[in-house]
């Protein structure tokens, strides 16, 4: 059950599980991971105005969400706020829920939650309030300790996203879409619990209709479906374009290949429609 029953600042729930709740250790590891995909990039591209990245624990996934976190070093100081979404896992959520929190801790310290989006936000039928919809969400969570590492000063505006449509949350994109100073993050991992091969598949076609700026996705296909639905409809109305960054699953990283689920990393940049393969 929703609860509109507030809180001043929402404690990590997954720290020491999802990733290391010990400061030197959860820099270390995501410095790591950064480094990794530094050492393999070129020149560096456009700035993106919007991510899709996986949010499984970071042995599993953070590779993969490493590729897109490190398209934000050379633009780090032009972004100030950063809109997040995921999906809610834990608590049934009607349309978008806010935290009610003001501010978000993790390991490295705490990030406000943007008081003036937020109440923009607030304003539209679709979003409310609850805490207990983020309370023991990892969706959120674990992007927050990466966006720590790479940007400089920064807020947030978390929404977890849970009976909705994709036009419910692209209505709420285009309220908060501000400028170059705003960046969207929508974390979402892909198919869940196939078998290596038969992943790999599945996940193709889906990295391809997002490529494609095709919404309608399905939520066996992206747990996510509806926050990518919701930024791939705002896509198409602003000409962003998608870049795929980094496609694997965990059989790739620290899993076996029996019963694996998919990650990806997109960068999505204005400058036309059409998709970046």
């Amino acid at each position: 059950m929703e609860t509109s029953k507030t809180m001043d600042v929402r404690r990590p729930a997954v720290a020491g599980s999802f990733y290391p709740a010990e400061p030197a250790a959860l820099r270390g590891e995501i410095d790591r991971l950064l480094a990794a995909v530094e050492a393999r990039s070129g020149a560096a591209p456009a700035a993106p105005k919007a991510l899709i990245v996986p949010h499984a624990g970071y042995i599993y996934s953070g590779p993969i969400a490493a590729a897109a976190y490190a398209r934000l070093r050379p633009v780090a100081d032009a972004i100030r706020r950063v809109i997040l979404l995921g999906p809610a896992h834990r608590v049934l959520v009607r349309g978008l829920a806010l935290p009610g929190a003001r501010q978000f801790a993790t390991p490295l310290g705490v990030v406000d939650v943007d008081a003036d989006a937020v109440a923009i936000a607030r304003a539209l039928p679709q979003v409310r309030e609850s805490a207990a919809a983020h309370a023991a969400e990892h969706s959120l969570e674990v992007q927050l300790p990466f966006l720590q590492r790479v940007l400089r000063a920064f807020s947030v505006v978390p929404l977890v996203v849970g009976e909705a449509t994709g036009a419910m949350v692209a209505d709420v994109l285009d309220a908060l879409w501000g400028g170059p100073e705003t960046l969207i993050v929508v974390s979402s991992d892909l198919s869940h619990y196939h078998r290596y091969a038969d992943a790999q598949a599945i996940d193709g076609v889906t990295a391809g209709r997002i490529l494609a700026l095709t919404s309608g996705l399905d939520p066996e296909q992206a747990c996510g479906a509806t926050p990518i639905d919701g930024l791939l409809q705002a896509a198409r109305r602003r000409g962003l374009r998608a870049e795929l960054l980094d496609l694997r699953n965990s059989g790739d990283t620290a899993g076996d290949r029996g019963r694996v689920v998919g990650y990806a990393a997109f960068a999505f940049r204005e400058g036309g429609a059409d998709a970046d393969h």
